[in-house]
């Protein structure tokens, strides 16, 4: 249950019904992280485009890599919505359940390539000890893994990304439920 006020899709109107509407038609469905919004409708679309420019856009980064490090940070976080969602969609692509259950107890144990041992390092060490990036030689695993600076912004994006959705969804009380996390479109 969230801690502030929601307009359900059933009570919406005007602006936010057509940002409702629109987003079942992309994705299939409204999630929780969305309708928390409600009483500030352009923050949905804001939220969104920011989502979809990090998550979807061209990258050097796969795709099983951007949600691989999403379920890093909400793991750090210890926030299980945003776990979930993203498990979710990791097994979209790496059709994996005992390797993505490792991946959330010890990623380290996860049969992961040198590239994405380099990822989850820098997903799990930024989220959890910001202060370690004051050194460059953190990136180092990243650079000899092949990355490049562009590759790393990008990584740096989807870390921040959900270290911000995952303070929102957990200051205002968001929980995962089975209900919330079928019926997407990936």
């Amino acid at each position: 249950m969230s801690r502030i006020q929601v307009i359900p899709p059933e009570e919406a109107t005007g602006r936010l019904k057509e940002i409702y509407d629109e987003i079942v038609d992309k994705r299939g469905k409204l999630a929780d992280v969305h309708t928390i919004q409600s009483l500030r409708p352009e923050s949905i679309v804001a939220h969104m485009d920011l989502y979809l420019e990090i998550m979807f856009s061209r990258s050097e980064l796969s795709r099983a890599e951007r949600e691989m490090m999403a379920v890093l940070v909400s793991v750090a976080n210890g926030c299980e919505y945003c776990q979930l969602h993203h498990i979710q969609a990791l097994s979209h692509y790496w059709k994996d359940e005992d390797r993505i259950q490792q991946l959330r107890v010890n990623f380290e144990n996860a049969a992961l390539n040198q590239r994405e041992l380099a990822l989850a390092g820098f997903a799990n060490l930024l989220t959890i000890t910001h202060e370690a990036y004051k050194n460059e030689k953190y990136l180092q695993p990243l650079t000899e893994a092949g990355l490049s600076d562009k590759a790393l912004l990008d990584a740096t994006l989807v870390v921040a990304y959900f270290n911000f959705v995952n303070r929102i969804v957990l200051a205002l009380g968001l929980e995962a439920s089975e209900q919330e996390m079928q019926g997407y479109q990936y």
